[in-house]
């Protein structure tokens, strides 16, 4: 069992004061990858940071999940978009 890249979701709840269920459905709204070894429940250890983002967003703003849903999916478009700007502007340039 390779879990060198996961982080336990039991550890982050501890530590965060969060509950388990909030992982879960983060999960169904396919914002987070979960993860099943050996009857334990892990997360992607790079997802950290947005998790951490989803629980200012769903604690302290007290923004539900179909908000964090939105709120992640327009956030993914503008990286596409300034990705796909910023690979124009290379092609610009070489004119």
């Amino acid at each position: 069992m390779n879990t060198k890249n996961l982080i336990s979701i039991q550890k982050i709840c501890t530590n965060y004061k969060v509950p388990v269920s909030f992982f879960k459905a983060l999960h169904d709204y396919e914002l987070v990858e979960i993860t099943i070894k050996n009857n334990d429940v892990y997360l992607k250890s790079t997802e950290l940071h947005d998790i951490e983002k989803m629980m200012r967003l769903h604690y302290d703003l007290d923004i539900n999940l179909e908000g964090i849903d939105v709120i992640y999916n327009l956030l993914n478009q503008v990286e596409t978009l300034q990705a796909e700007i910023l690979a124009l502007k290379n092609k610009l340039r070489s004119y």
